[in-house]
Parts: structure tokens; sequence; C-alpha cells
């Protein structure tokens, strides 16, 4: 919310609640009485997105917040506000803490799409706005509206993903041409695109750069019960798992980036290629993780190999200048630090709030 690369102005406008006076510290100290309760998500997080003719007085903004807030069931919970401008529209970010000290439980986000909806119509004509379509509120007979993308959907474009639109194309293609569930997987491989098991939903497809799609989402006009009758024979047992099916799509893209134009192997001497290739891969790769995925990933390798040297081998009799050698990231990231942690097995965890997505991106719990 406050990135200065991609903002041209963010600024803390609010933080009431909480001792601390700014915004890490006060979602530090939100989460900090959230460990008391069993819940995992103890922040809720909505955003106020008006065009750009439509700026919002700061009255406005207060009132929108404050009939959210009500609405919502959250009055008087500890709260931030950020509001950042992006390419000439003013966007306001609130995140609530959701946990009732009196009775430390997580208060419920129950039916929030609708409840969004509803302050969102009654704000427009109060502020005269122009109207938006919803999903959930005063439909009137008209049509549901196609589902937007996801906030999460949006990040994984800009690292390099198949974009939900074109997503959308290819999977309703494949899906038009075929009648059953097998046929349509095979359509999928055809394209370079892997038909797995998720691990929320009971299908997802798994684009070429290992950007991860739900399969309901991605078919044009299809609904889930239509979903569900095309796919009944396919099994999600016999699938692969998200990871799994990342980790396919991984070796195929280094095989692709090391196979010449003219379909021959690689040879021995394209090192450099195979350097390239591991430290710029899709983009969940260790190379695009940025520095937490990457001392991670160095970390895991660095115990696998403590496990593997549990196991009696035999002695290498390879020189050593034909030994294999660490190249590429894993050469740079290891340090000798990181190395006496991995031994020590005081490897530290970053451990975050997870997201799980509602509200239409009006509305998210943390």
């Amino acid at each position: 919310m406050t990135r200065t690369d991609t903002n041209e102005r963010a600024e803390v406008r609010e933080v009431t609640g909480v001792a601390a006076e700014d915004l890490r510290g006060a979602l530090l100290e939100m989460e900090a009485v959230a460990s008391g309760t069993r819940t995992t998500k103890p922040f809720y997080h909505a955003s106020i997105n008006t065009r750009a003719d439509e700026r919002l007085t700061e009255a406005q903004r207060s009132e929108a917040i404050d009939r959210l807030e009500a609405k919502l069931g959250l009055s008087g919970q500890p709260r931030v506000v950020v509001v950042h401008e992006k390419e000439g529209r003013e966007h306001c970010h609130i995140v609530w803490s959701r946990i009732d000290l009196e009775h430390m439980r997580a208060i419920s986000d129950s039916h929030n799409y609708r409840k969004h909806e509803e302050v969102a119509r009654d704000l427009e004509r109060e502020f005269r706005h122009e109207r938006v379509q919803g999903a959930h509120a005063e439909r009137d007979g008209k049509p549901r509206p196609d589902r937007t993308p996801s906030h999460e959907e949006m990040l994984q474009a800009e690292r390099g993903a198949v974009s939900p639109d074109e997503a959308k194309a290819l999977v309703t293609d494949a899906w038009r041409r075929t009648d059953s569930g097998q046929t349509f997987r095979t359509a999928l491989e055809e394209r370079d695109w892997l038909l797995a098991r998720g691990d929320r939903r009971d299908f997802v497809v798994v684009d070429p750069n290992g950007g991860t799609h739900s399969l309901a989402r991605r078919v044009e006009g299809a609904k889930a019960k239509d979903i569900r009758a095309r796919m009944a024979d396919v099994y999600p047992e016999t699938l692969p798992s998200v990871a799994q099916a990342r980790a396919i799509q991984r070796r195929r893209w280094t095989e692709r980036a090391l196979t010449p134009p003219d379909g021959s192997p690689a040879s021995d001497s394209k090192e450099n290629e195979i350097e390239k290739a591991q430290t710029s891969g899709p983009p969940d790769w260790t190379a695009r993780g940025g520095m937490v995925a990457q001392q991670q990933s160095a970390l895991r390798e660095i115990r696998r190999a403590a496990r593997a040297s549990l196991t009696p081998a035999k002695p290498n009799t390879t020189p050593a200048d034909e030994q294999p050698r660490e190249t590429g990231l894993m050469a740079d990231f290891v340090t000798p630090e990181i190395k006496k942690k991995a031994a020590e097995d005081e490897i530290p965890r970053i451990n975050g709030p997870s997201d799980s997505q509602d509200g239409g991106g009006r509305g998210r719990s943390r």
C-alpha cells in the first residue's frame, strides 16, 4: 500500500485503537493481540476505489469508511487507513483488527460481499457517483457481471504469468472444443497447460509459466454445476497437486530454454545457458521470489544436502576439476552464516497472515 515505486503518492492517514503510531507497528500490534485466539486471519482489509473524476472529499471518505465499518460489525475496532494515488486515481485502503477483545475471538466476516455492495449502492446515490452493477445487491433482473481479477491474480500477471484475460480465452477455447473432462485435460496439455488438483478447489489449471488459475473462473459462461458435470470422469486424486504441476512446468520451461532452434539436445558446452535457465525461470522460481524466498530455498537445499550426508556413500573418486560446483543463484546466496544457521537448525521462519479472497476485490480477511 505504501510502495513508492508503483504509486505517485502514498500516505498513512489514520492509525487508531493501537498504541503504535506507524503502519507497521500497528499491524504487528494487532497481530500480537490475535495470537491469543485461534484465528489465523486477524485482519480485515477493504478498499475504496472511485473513478478519477469522482475523487472523494475528506468528509466523504470518512463517511464511507464509517458506514462500511458499521455494516461489517467492526465498529470501534482498531484500524489503519492508507491513501495512495496511482495513474491519476486515488485509492483508499482500510485494515481493521477482527479480534473481539471482550470474548477473544474473531468477528465474523460472513456475507461480506453483499454488505460491501449495499454500502456502495447507498453511497453512490448520496455522492451522486455513477452506479456500478454488483453481483449481490440490487440486481433488478440484470445479469451477473463478469468476475474481476483478484489482487493475487493481478500480482501473478505482473510477475510474468499469463494474464487472466489471456488465460480465459485459451481455457474457454479448449473447453468448447471438447465434450468430456479427459478430452479437456488432453486439450490443455497440447497447449502446454496442466490440469491440477486444487488445495481449496476441485480443479485448477497451471500455465506454462507456473501461474495458477481457478478452472471455474477461466471458463467463460460455465457455472459451477457445469464444471462438475463435465469433469465427472476426472478423479482429482489422479491429478498432480499445484506444487507438483508447477515443478513439471519449471522442468519443461528449462528444457525449452536449453533446446536449440533445430531441436537437437543441448550440448555440455552450454554451461552459461544452463546457469541462466536455473536463475531466470518462471515467476515463482527462486530468482523471482524475493530475498525471503531465496533464503528459504537456499536453506531447504542445505537441509536436503545435510540429510543426504547422513546416508553412507561410496568415496568420491572424481577429480576435483570434474566435480560439480555450485552455480548461479545458490553460489552467490548461500553464505557461511546461512550454512551455520542451517547446520544448527536455527532457520528463521517468516509467519505472515494468510489471505482469503472475498468481497470481489473490495474486501479481504487476513
